[in-house]
């Protein structure tokens, strides 16, 4: 298994299995935090935008949000910059 292989099955096992309408959600989220939104705002936006998926942030988990999607940002750029 070469370096690119590892590092998808890696990805796919962080990431996990996600609906279409999870991964909308999601790329809702990136959206506004391309935009130099923060990551409550960006979830606000993505809440009104797709209120079915409406994730609920707390002091408790902010933290686990905020890198779960700082993560799914890094992996984008990552595909992003191999796909060219």
């Amino acid at each position: 298994m070469d370096f690119m292989e590892q590092y998808l099955d890696r990805a796919n096992e962080i990431i996990g299995e996600r609906t279409k309408e999870e991964e909308r959600y999601d790329k809702e989220v990136l959206r506004w935090l391309r935009r130099g939104k923060g990551i409550k705002k960006a979830i606000n936006k993505a809440n009104q935008k797709y209120p079915e998926e409406a994730m609920e942030v707390t002091t408790d988990n902010i933290n686990d949000v905020a890198a779960h999607y700082d993560y799914l940002l890094e992996h984008e750029n990552i595909i992003r910059k191999i796909s060219h």
